[in-house]
């Protein structure tokens, strides 16, 4: 297990934006035949950057064993055992480097539905996974990260089959499944409600108990509930994030209609509409910008939010997923940022006065240029037929 005297991880999760031509699975499709083989050896570049960047802390795609459960492709079924050296390699590699690593199973993972089809379906996609880090050789700290799921019309029994679907996890999914407190359906108090009867560890999400949080649970006392839910001489992780704040892009369609209006004259802005633009007489498409919404996570991480979070926990010992859309790039901003703002944080995860030219540098080659990813984390911005 990790040293109590090492300094707390940083962490991202998934796609490398630092690093565009660097890939996190094998993504081809099924008909080119991907394997975990290949999938070990994208990822095995990964580690080689993070190590070069002292990043500690990794979430794997959970697409690392491309079409593993797909049930209608048996040619596939077999990958993760037909791959159990390069397994071992590359968790030997992730101990070598110190380099903690997670999954984080997809909203479609679902252990509450009303659908036994579904749920056996999320136990098989959840037992691949469990298996992969069992065959990593890694420790308890390499965990699984779910959602209690649905509300399907009734909180108190969706959150009662969570536990249903729990004890039919084989052992080894239950060693390595972790369960987090949501930001629309499911609070940390659920989450607490849950644990205290099945003993599951917990992880707490800074940003989704600000978005949910009905019974006014105090954080400090929270956070260190979540973190007890951990057994001694394994480190717990938490989940930050800072809220998006800019407007959002929104396109729509104009319809035939509407533009034949437009060139008469007559086409109108609806009350409260902001447009990007001004919408000429034969466009297609209209930009319109909208308010923030506060499930949605911000590109980078703002240093004093995550400073007073940190002192607010004080003498309290966990690794941090930093679930900004920028991933690495975030982290690469962020350590400088705290080493200037707030150096007391960053000499808690191993950032001192003797980095700062290094950091520097990374921050400065930040000025080139990078594209932040669009696409929605898997517990950020669901869709909420996803889990109903």
């Amino acid at each position: 297990m990790t040293d109590p005297a090492r300094p707390l991880r940083l962490g991202f999760p998934v796609k490398v934006m630092g690093k565009p031509d660097m890939k996190s699975n094998d993504t081809r499709r099924w008909q080119k035949n991907p394997h975990l083989k290949c999938s070990l050896e994208e990822v095995s570049r990964v580690l080689d950057y993070l190590a070069s960047e002292r990043l500690d802390m990794y979430r794997m795609s959970s697409d690392l064993a491309p079409y593993a459960t797909h049930p209608d492709m048996p040619q596939f079924h077999d990958m993760v055992r037909e791959s159990d050296a390069e397994l071992r390699a590359f968790g030997q590699k992730a101990r070598a480097l110190d380099i903690r690593l997670s999954f984080h199973p997809s909203q479609y993972v679902l252990l509450n539905s009303p659908n036994d089809d579904l749920t056996a379906k999320s136990i098989w996609d959840l037992s691949s996974q469990a298996e992969m880090l069992d065959r990593m050789e890694l420790n308890d700290e390499a965990v699984m990260v779910t959602h209690v799921g649905g509300v399907y019309d009734d909180h108190e029994a969706s959150r009662a089959r969570w536990i249903e679907g729990y004890e039919k996890c084989p052992d080894h999914v239950k060693r390595r499944l972790v369960l987090e407190n949501d930001d629309i359906r499911f609070s940390a108090a659920d989450a607490l409600w849950i644990h205290e009867r099945t003993g599951v560890r917990l992880i707490f999400d800074y940003q989704h108990f600000w978005c949910l949080n009905p019974e006014r649970l105090d954080m400090r006392q929270t956070l260190e509930k979540f973190l007890a839910s951990w057994p001694a001489g394994v480190r717990p992780k938490i989940h930050f994030s800072s809220p998006r704040t800019e407007m959002r892009e929104v396109k729509q369609k104009i319809t035939a209609r509407q533009r034949e209006n437009a060139k008469a004259g007559k086409g109108k802005t609806a009350k409260g509409e902001i447009l990007k633009a001004p919408v000429t007489p034969t466009a297609r498409i209209k930009t319109v910008l909208r308010p923030p919404i506060w499930t949605g996570h911000a590109d980078f991480t703002n240093p004093f939010e995550f400073a007073t979070f940190m002192r607010m926990a004080e003498g309290l010992v966990f690794d941090v997923m930093m679930e900004g859309k920028s991933k690495d790039v975030s982290l690469l901003k962020l350590r400088p940022d705290l080493l200037r703002f707030a150096p007391d944080v960053a000499a808690r995860f191993g950032i001192h006065p003797e980095d700062a030219d290094t950091l520097a540098r990374d921050e400065a080659a930040l000025n080139q240029g990078v594209d932040t990813d669009e696409e929605p984390d898997v517990d950020e911005g669901r869709k909420l037929e996803a889990a109903e």
